[in-house]
């Protein structure tokens, strides 16, 4: 199994590169958010206790996302060519947990693909995505905070992944093509 996270700002092309990586190696898609939802929608278990902590306002533990994305994990079978996992994880320790689950079942993370986009393209590539994705979060006040999240928050991630020697440090500016290539030679010497 070749399993990937794609990791970057928001706003450094992490949905738009996805989708190729998804096309050229055929992997599966592990996205939390669209998880989580999906479990709450189907109403299971791990869902439902998910649900509960989104309801008081709270975060989902770590531990629970990490039995849900198992779950979810195990449910592809055993004949996928790998996965990318996108959204998660955002802190050492969720990266730790993603470890440890790979690990029981025999696999490993890869390759961490690292968007790398200025911080100045990013809040005008996120502006510039709110004028059609309807998104009330995609305007220049709400990206600057985002941003500072991420840089404060989960952007020590790379550090770690650096030191694992699993960090692909990508140039997020150019076209799509010429990131996706780098991309590409990334995952294929993984």
């Amino acid at each position: 199994m070749k399993n990937v996270v794609i990791f970057g700002a928001p706003g450094s092309g992490k949905g738009t590169q996805s989708e190729l990586i998804i096309k050229e190696f055929g992997l599966a898609h592990i996205s939390t958010g669209d998880v989580l939802r999906a479990e709450i929608a189907n109403g299971t278990e791990l869902g439902k206790t998910a649900k509960g902590y989104m309801d008081n306002g709270q975060l989902v533990p770590d531990s629970l996302i990490i039995d849900i994305l198992a779950s979810v994990l195990d449910s592809k079978g055993k004949n996928i060519p790998g996965v990318i996992f996108d959204g998660f994880p955002r802190t050492i320790a969720q990266a730790e947990a993603l470890n440890a689950m790979l690990k029981e079942r025999g696999t490993q993370i890869n390759v961490v693909v690292g968007l790398e986009v200025e911080e100045d393209e990013l809040i005008k590539r996120i502006v510039e995505r709110g004028k059609t994705s309807g998104r009330s979060d995609d305007n220049a006040e709400t990206a600057k905070k985002r941003l500072s999240t991420y840089f404060n928050q989960t952007l020590p991630l790379k550090d770690f992944y650096v030191k694992e020697g699993k960090y692909a440090s990508i140039k997020g500016m150019g076209s799509i093509e010429s990131i996706f290539a780098d991309i590409k030679k990334a995952i294929e010497n993984a």
